[in-house]
């Protein structure tokens, strides 16, 4: 049903996001049944976030004037109260990225944070050893459930940490989803594409952890039907194939091959 509902109401979704994967995310913001709209210059995305449905923030190409815009970005969206997501990418890695963590959420109330779990972790206040933009595996000692739950009660949010198994809270709800394939981590972009996908949904439906909860089932089948189809060829094709898959997934998918837990 929320599948159905995204791709009913096109939700315009705002990204402020990195050179590295824009065009992925835009293309998997439209698979899923969004609008793309792409646009970081300070003098026009108080405007721009201002007539979205979400606003997705990623933090993966820092530099001081997207930095500037960001803010500006998060604070006109809560003004109208449409939900922003954090993709604090590489958090936990330098001090400029730490630093701009920390400002995004002084400065901006956001719906959603989706990151891996060394990045969540920094945002729990946990020693983290991130590598770049992936997550540590001396981190992995952190209980993914615990780190989640307490960001979501500490920033008032959803937070879904991803990985081998994703975890989704809002400090209360806990789901654990168990879809996609190791090989979606030898890509380029995926978790970008997921921000994005996660930004469209939170736009279209007002229950965010569902929201968010059915955005990671989607791009997990997503992979797994890539994989299923290109897995011998190559990952520039399981790339292409993830865009594809998301175009054609709907409730009926997500309902067959979802692998989704729900704490009680």
């Amino acid at each position: 049903m929320i599948n159905g509902i995204v791709r009913k109401r096109v939700p315009l979704v705002h990204c402020i996001t990195n050179y590295v994967t824009v065009n992925d995310v835009a293309n998997a913001i439209l698979a899923c049944g969004g609008s793309p709209i792409m646009s970081d210059d300070i003098d026009e995305v108080s405007q721009i976030a201002s007539i979205s449905n979400a606003l997705v923030i990623n933090i993966g190409t820092l530099n001081k004037r997207t930095i500037a815009s960001m803010i500006q970005a998060g604070i006109a969206a809560n003004n109208k109260n449409i939900p922003v997501v954090l993709d604090p990418v590489g958090a936990g890695a330098s001090q400029l990225r730490n630093e701009t963590v920390k400002t995004l959420l002084e400065q901006v109330k956001f719906a959603v944070i989706r990151g891996n779990l060394s990045e969540v972790s920094f945002i729990a206040g946990l020693n983290v050893s991130t590598r770049g933009v992936d997550s540590a595996e001396q981190d992995s000692a952190n209980d993914a459930v615990e780190v989640a739950k307490n960001v979501a009660r500490k920033c008032g949010c959803v937070v879904a940490i991803t990985g081998a198994v994703d975890v989704i809270s809002d400090g209360e709800r806990v789901a654990k989803i168990s879809n996609g394939v190791a090989a979606m981590s030898k890509i380029t972009g995926t978790g970008c594409m997921l921000s994005g996908v996660i930004g469209a949904y939170a736009g279209a439906v007002e229950d965010k952890f569902c929201a968010v909860v059915q955005a990671v089932a989607s791009m997990g089948i997503a992979g797994e039907l890539s994989y299923e189809k290109y897995a011998q060829i190559g990952t520039g094709s399981l790339h292409i194939g993830i865009i594809d898959a998301l175009s054609k997934i709907d409730d009926a998918v997500i309902e067959q091959r979802g692998k989704i837990d729900y704490e009680k």
